[in-house]
């Protein structure tokens, strides 16, 4: 997923103590290191149990998050790039051949749709505010028929945005017919959230969650994988990822 001289600039990047910065936005500390490898970890055991039935979806609430990491610079808060790490794994040592990764984070993937954009064998659908950071997810932005872009109007509430989200979202992603669906699940489209300024309800994420589950009962025999990215306010963090358990449950 990310060039061998990258992981190891990484690795030698976490001071002992204090603060240093890997970019502009991405600011690390002693115990990052714990959590960055944590985190790239926790995919790997999430599709681990879901291969050995242990498990038919799972979710990792883990920081630090990962789509705007591309293959050789973090950025944006990201230091790995989790979800793309998971489905590399998924098609190196399970031989998926057709992988969805579904984005509803506000800020655009640039990092997961970076890593894939060539390649046939993943679809990326991204939702996010446009423009904001970092500035990419156009719909002219097609890869090579495998990238769907969602550009959000600034204000959109839950209503448009699941119009929104079913048309430019859902239908590719149904055409495409995966085996499996990774959620890129941030909760900065919350109304509560800082950084943006989409006004999504904490119970618009269940009705989200519940199509992404839908279309996965119908192509990929119920397997959902989600990885948390964004959501900056710690209420509606909560109730937000509280709806989203109770979806993908179903």
């Amino acid at each position: 997923t990310h060039d061998t001289k990258y992981v190891d600039l990484v690795k030698k990047s976490f001071p002992s103590k204090g603060f240093s910065s890997l970019d502009g936005d991405t600011i690390i500390s002693p115990g990052s290191k714990e959590a960055t490898f944590d985190a790239a970890g926790s995919i790997i055991a999430a599709i681990d149990g879901i291969q050995n039935k242990e498990f038919k979806n799972a979710f990792a609430s883990v920081r630090p998050p990962g789509h705007h990491c591309n293959q050789n610079k973090a950025a944006g808060f990201c230091i790995l790039n989790n979800i793309a790490i998971g489905a590399k794994y998924l098609l190196n040592k399970y031989k998926y051949k057709k992988i969805a990764i579904i984005d509803f984070d506000v800020h655009h993937g640039n990092g997961t749709q970076q890593i894939f954009y060539n390649d046939e064998t993943v679809a990326y659908a991204s939702s996010h505010e446009f423009p904001l950071f970092p500035g990419t997810g156009s719909e002219e932005e097609t890869g090579v028929g495998n990238i769907f872009n969602a550009p959000l109007k600034t204000g959109m509430k839950g209503k448009e945005f699941l119009k929104v989200f079913d048309q430019k979202i859902l239908k590719p992603i149904d055409k495409f017919k995966p085996e499996i669906i990774l959620i890129s699940a941030g909760f900065d489209a919350h109304f509560r959230d800082p950084l943006a300024n989409i006004n999504l309800e904490s119970e618009d994420f269940y009705q989200i969650t519940k199509q992404i589950v839908d279309l996965a009962n119908i192509h990929s025999k119920g397997r959902v994988i989600s990885f948390l990215e964004g959501g900056y306010d710690l209420q509606a963090l909560s109730e937000s990822i509280k709806q989203h358990l109770l979806a993908l449950k179903n």
